[in-house]
């Protein structure tokens, strides 16, 4: 139930798709002659588009999150494991042309693929299934694999965890497969806005992980003000911002995480 409320939730609240809702209300008030509301909804209309691809307000958002875990100094000598979320492939494509088309965070894969050459006796999670509530594709831990082979990982050391839909069955279902001991050192790779929330939710799975961000979308030195980028990168970013701020937030009032913003332990 949580998954589906999330879902749609989220398809109405992210900025593309709540741009067009408001516009199509604009264009029914004022059908119906209710020339306020026409007015009302196509101010905040701009307003959205206006904060969410001409300013800074999305890079703003996500570097406190990208700058909240960071990689170990100095890295482990020796770890158990490796766990990569999914998110870094293109799910649709992969599915219909068998191959592994990487997308904005594809960084996740090579990144463990490095890992997995500097660590070689390291086992190889691979978290994720199709998320999608309409869109028909395959999980990246069913595309991964043909990806890290080719990058000369062995088969043998890969565990393939394609259930999942959320960060939430991420980790629950990762625990469920690997049985992590104590003493153990595994590390998580996933882009560095998302790591709050993935550590927050292995640690509530009792899964304690070591934070590896990879996929960084912002500089560190952003300020408020006009977008120094491009208006679809600045689009991308405020969409991705508060997707992952929301998500904390609901989580935590929901009893997933404990705390709204996670931190180092």
């Amino acid at each position: 139930m949580f998954f589906l409320a999330a879902k749609i939730f989220w398809f109405l609240l992210q900025p593309i798709n709540l741009i067009g809702i408001l516009l199509l209300l604009a264009l029914v008030a004022m059908a119906m002659r209710w020339r306020r509301l026409s007015l009302f909804t196509t101010i905040i209309a701009f307003l959205v588009v206006a904060l969410s691809v001409w300013s800074s307000l999305g890079p703003v958002m996500l570097r406190p999150l990208e700058d909240r875990f960071a990689r170990p100094h100095p890295a482990p000598q020796t770890i158990a494991g490796i766990i990569m979320l999914g998110g870094g492939m293109e799910g649709a494509i992969n599915l219909k042309r068998g191959g592994y088309e990487l997308n904005a965070g594809g960084d996740r894969l090579v990144e463990t693929a490095v890992l997995a050459r500097r660590y070689p006796e390291a086992r190889i999670v691979l978290s994720g299934g199709n998320g999608s509530l309409v869109l028909e594709g395959e999980g990246d831990a069913d595309s991964a694999p043909r990806l890290l082979e080719g990058l000369g990982v062995e088969r043998e050391r890969l565990v393939l965890e394609n259930r999942s839909r959320d960060t939430f069955e991420n980790a629950v279902f990762s625990r469920e497969m690997v049985q992590p001991k104590p003493s153990e050192t595994w590390l998580l790779v996933t882009s560095a806005f998302h790591m709050p929330r993935s550590m927050a939710l292995f640690r509530k799975a009792g899964f304690e992980v070591v934070p590896w961000p990879v996929d960084y979308r912002t500089r560190g030195d952003e300020m408020p003000g006009l977008a120094t980028d491009n208006p679809l990168d600045s689009l991308s970013a405020t969409t991705i911002s508060l997707r992952e701020w929301i998500g904390l937030i609901a989580y935590w009032l929901s009893g997933r995480i404990d705390s709204p913003l996670p931190g180092p332990a």
